[in-house]
């Protein structure tokens, strides 16, 4: 029988913040390179940008970790850029995420308490 292997989602975090915002971009569907840039832009209302060279550079470490795959699929081989790469979460990924967001959330409710963050309405 495989030995599965364990992995601590602890000893990745604290995540970069382009890494977590192109995890959460991806946590609604497959994506492909140029449609993270602008997932991460709309969801944080225009705040983070990131520019080809911060976003390849960060799937490279996101893949070598195994928090994303590139699909060899397309999702539309006739309405699509064959240059185009497409990226998934994977399981590990999305509960990476899910610790960076808890551990954010805690963040933000430590700044709260120092009235640093406005309260919750």
């Amino acid at each position: 029988m495989p030995r599965q292997l364990k992995f601590d989602t602890e000893s990745l975090l604290p995540l970069p913040t382009a890494a977590f915002h192109i995890l959460v971009a991806l946590a609604d569907g497959d994506r492909h390179g140029y449609a993270i840039m602008q997932d991460v832009a709309a969801g944080t209302g225009g705040r983070l940008k990131l520019n080809p060279g911060t976003l390849y550079t960060t799937i490279r470490r996101l893949l070598d970790q195994g928090l994303v795959i590139e699909l060899d699929e397309r999702p539309d081989p006739e309405d699509d850029d064959e240059r185009r790469r497409y990226y998934r979460l994977t399981d590990m990924g999305r509960e990476v995420a899910k610790a960076e967001a808890g551990r954010l959330q805690q963040a933000l409710a430590f700044a709260r308490q120092a009235g640093l963050a406005p309260k919750r309405t």
